[in-house]
């Protein structure tokens, strides 16, 4: 899954990705690259990023999502949302999933918006908001924390009817930095039902203050915690390097399947 921005103060690419031709361009080298899954957002989730209004997230992503989608008819374009609005938005506009970085807390309707749209959805765990998730992180018992949180969203989500769901157990998002390894090492125990589970560790945060750097020079920490995922049993990765994420699956998938 690749990265593509559409906000002005993303932690890693704010503003990169501002005007359409350049836009247009990033998609095409992801996809290029070997990128099955676009991930287009407008509304900057880093620790106390702005907070937009509903109109102006819906301004800034859907004339561009809805050309993307057109101009890349074979890709996947998943939404990164917590508005049920936008989420309806962005599939009248060319959207294949929904990424809701609150898991439904910030929006009582998208559970049921989500059914509706009968979308793909992708439920990620995050302590808080984006505004206030850091300044209490979970520091102790992370993973029994996601796992519950997963259990209970997944019978809501399930009773509505709602089948293709995806775990992200949300890695920065209100966790302190020991419980983010912590729970990078026991990844697989907050999988519930055998459903799929997508990390996006890419040059966070957790990377760059072990490393003493910064998100620009954090590509070489991200693929290494990006094996550690895959040994872990992730199912997709959320990247901003598109080109080294794919290199990092092949080695992994030919030395996993090596007999022992």
């Amino acid at each position: 899954m690749g990265i593509l921005n559409f906000t002005t103060d993303s932690f890693y690419d704010g503003g990169k990705y501002s005007e359409h031709d350049i836009r247009i361009a990033q998609c095409e080298k992801m996809i290029s690259e070997g990128a099955h899954i676009i991930d287009v957002g407008a509304f900057s989730s880093r620790p106390g990023a702005d907070f937009i209004s509903t109109e102006e997230e819906k301004s800034r992503l859907l004339p561009d999502l809805e050309s993307l989608s057109k101009r890349f008819p074979q890709t996947i374009f998943s939404v990164d949302t917590f508005r049920s609005e936008v989420a309806e938005a962005a599939y009248n506009h060319g959207a294949d999933i929904i990424n809701d970085i609150s898991g439904g807390t910030l929006d009582n309707n998208m559970f049921l918006k989500v059914s509706q749209l009968d979308i793909p959805y992708i439920l990620m765990h995050m302590h808080g908001n984006p505004q206030t998730m850091q300044m209490a992180p979970i520091k102790n018992n992370v993973v029994e924390k996601i796992s519950s949180f997963f259990m209970d969203s997944f019978e809501k989500l399930s009773g509505l009817g709602v089948k293709d769901i995806i775990l992200d157990p949300g890695y920065g998002f209100g966790k302190s930095l020991e419980s983010n390894y912590e729970l990078l090492k026991k990844q697989e125990d907050v999988r519930i039902n055998n459903l799929p589970i997508l990390t996006g560790l890419s040059r966070k945060s957790m990377i760059y203050k072990i490393l003493n750097n910064s998100p620009e020079e954090a590509l070489s920490g991200t693929i290494t915690l990006n094996t550690i995922a895959l040994q872990n049993g992730a199912n997709i990765l959320r990247v901003h390097d598109v080109k080294e994420a794919v290199q990092c699956i092949k080695l992994f998938e030919f030395y996993d399947n090596i007999d022992e």
